[in-house]
């Protein structure tokens, strides 16, 4: 069995290491594509393009030795309709952490799998429901203290001391984190490539 190169289109470590774990061995490059939705654009579609684009770009200067793909992520938290992004600064991390206390939230990411040997690409969308319980001031602050909120959508981590934050989630916990694990079988095999990494495959 030939195993795929798995690119991922994508800097964020929580992504890699989640690949890791299940036994790829990602190469990783960063995607030179702004981010932000357009005017009037829904979240849905937000991630969707975004995923597409750096998956899209990525691809265009990977050279393939075997079979290839790159696959392209983007994570966005929408809490009422109004996508949050990731914080400025301590002081929009604390903003946010008040906005979603005691409140539910989506976490949206779209995946988009493009083939670099040969034509394919296949894309999916994962939501999970997060509900934060009640938040007091010194949590936040402690939170805010800690660093963790200031690179991540929704300015908190699960995997780490951000899930104390989290009261229940309906859904898949990778995807929280950034890449929804339980997609990856069926998008791989979408672009006809093994739906299971090594040694597993068939």
């Amino acid at each position: 069995m030939t195993v795929p190169r798995i690119v991922l289109a994508s800097v964020s470590p929580r992504r890699a290491a989640l690949l890791r774990a299940l036994g790829y061995d990602p190469e990783i490059r960063a995607p030179a594509v702004p981010e932000g939705a357009d005017g009037g654009e829904r979240p849905e579609s937000t991630v969707r393009r975004l995923a597409a684009a750096k998956a899209r770009v990525v691809a265009a200067g990977v050279r393939a030795v075997g079979p290839t793909v790159v696959i392209g992520a983007d994570t966005e938290v929408v809490l009422a309709g109004e996508v949050l992004g990731k914080p400025h600064d301590a002081e929009d991390a604390a903003r946010i952490l008040h906005a979603l206390s005691g409140r539910e939230h989506r976490v949206l990411t779209a995946l988009h799998a493009a083939r670099v040997d040969e034509p394919g690409e296949a894309a999916d969308l994962a939501c999970t429901r997060v509900w934060f319980r009640d938040l007091d001031p010194a949590t936040i602050a402690w939170y805010v203290a800690t660093g963790e909120p200031m690179d991540k959508a929704g300015a908190y981590g699960i995997q780490e001391r951000g899930a104390l934050l989290v009261d229940r989630i309906l859904g898949s916990w990778s995807n929280v984190v950034g890449l929804p694990l339980e997609r990856l079988p069926a998008l791989l095999a979408a672009v006809r490539l093994p739906g299971l990494p090594p040694p597993f495959s068939p």
